[in-house]
């Protein structure tokens, strides 16, 4: 999607940047990893197919992604440029939305959400569970501009959001639990045929409700920033 590109988000525990081709190498060496691969049902692909890759998630216009980095330090708070704020060091994930229309309503889309925290030493401190806040929240705010992208896309002039929803595998404990913690239910209690348990966002994605939820967690000082790449 176009509806992201310049734009940063800034909180206290979380950074997200637009996918830039400046990020594809790491993301590439991130994928090369078999546990990564299971979690996320890819397959591996070479650095050229990954930039391609990279290309069309920034045209397609039922796919947003930002790139999770560390939260800024106190001396860079202020800085948006590329290469700082998402220098390799500073990257530890990415957080995706792909909307499909529904079959139910050929106004309506479904979002799926996908959430990744690639390097071993970032998990478990939080990153995780920051980054869907905030992906959330900008959502949110941004709902109108992301759901004009996709219904021009599909020929629609008022799209509607009707659901959110994730795919775990039923074996990633964390993950789900992670989910259900703020506000997500399991659609069933049985995996599917990929061994997937679905869970929705239960409710409607409100200011308020996204807002109480950075608070509850401790995500602070949200706000979205300009994002210049010089490349």
């Amino acid at each position: 999607m176009f509806v992201n590109q310049g734009t940063a988000i800034l909180t206290s525990k979380i950074t997200l940047v637009p996918y830039e081709k400046r990020h594809v190498e790491t993301y590439h060496e991130w994928m090369k990893d078999p546990e990564i691969q299971e979690a996320t049902a890819s397959e591996p692909l070479s650095l050229e197919e990954e930039y391609a890759m990279q290309a069309s998630w920034r045209t397609d216009a039922d796919k947003l992604t930002f790139i999770a980095c560390k939260p800024p330090s106190a001396d860079l708070v202020n800085q948006t440029k590329a290469g700082t704020i998402d220098a390799p060091s500073e990257m530890i994930g990415d957080v995706n939305l792909f909307l499909s229309t529904a079959d139910e309503d050929p106004e309506g889309c479904i979002g799926e959400l996908e959430l990744m925290v690639a390097p071993q030493v970032a998990r478990r401190q939080g990153y995780g569970r920051a980054t869907i806040l905030a992906f959330l929240h900008y959502i949110q705010r941004n709902l109108a501009e992301v759901l004009a992208e996709f219904g021009k896309k599909e020929g629609v002039e008022k799209m509607k959001l009707l659901q959110l929803k994730v795919k775990i595998g039923s074996k990633n404990e964390k993950s789900i639990k992670l989910f259900e913690s703020i506000g997500f239910i399991k659609v069933n209690q049985s995996a599917n045929y990929f061994g997937e348990l679905e869970l929705v966002f239960e409710g409607f994605i409100g200011e308020k409700r996204t807002s109480g939820l950075l608070t509850e967690y401790g995500v602070e000082g949200y706000r979205e920033v300009v994002y210049v790449d010089e490349r």
